[in-house]
């Protein structure tokens, strides 16, 4: 069974910076891409920003400049560092990611974490 834990939300004022970490676990034999989302109240869930496991990244337009997505592939972490938060920012963050195990006969599956909610005041 593979687990996504997701740390580092929290509140802050609008300016500020905020690191999340996904950390994941069980009986994995490989990662390919991890992503993180957000959900904004009221709003549907969105892609941010994902890695691919040679390092490559993508982030949607609103974050570019801002965000950074990096990975640690020997811990099976992810992270989101998250500079000049505004109030748009504000929502639960998802870690997503593509998980193959010994289980699945080696195919990569679709996880999601249980999310951290960021709050950025104006």
């Amino acid at each position: 069974q593979v687990q996504l834990v997701e740390s580092g939300g929290g509140l802050v004022q609008a300016g500020g910076s905020l690191r999340l970490s996904c950390a994941a676990s069980g009986s994995i034999f490989s990662i390919d891409t991890m992503a993180w989302y957000r959900q904004a109240p009221g709003k549907q869930r969105e892609l941010v920003a994902s890695i691919t496991s040679d390092g490559t990244t993508t982030y949607t337009d609103s974050v570019k400049g801002r965000f950074t997505m990096s990975r640690d592939n020997a811990k099976k972490m992810a992270f989101l560092q998250m500079n000049n938060l505004k109030p748009e920012d504000t929502g639960v963050y998802y870690c997503n990611a593509w998980v193959s195990t010994v289980a699945t006969r080696f195919r990569a599956f679709e996880h999601w974490g249980q999310g951290t909610l960021v709050t950025v005041s104006s």
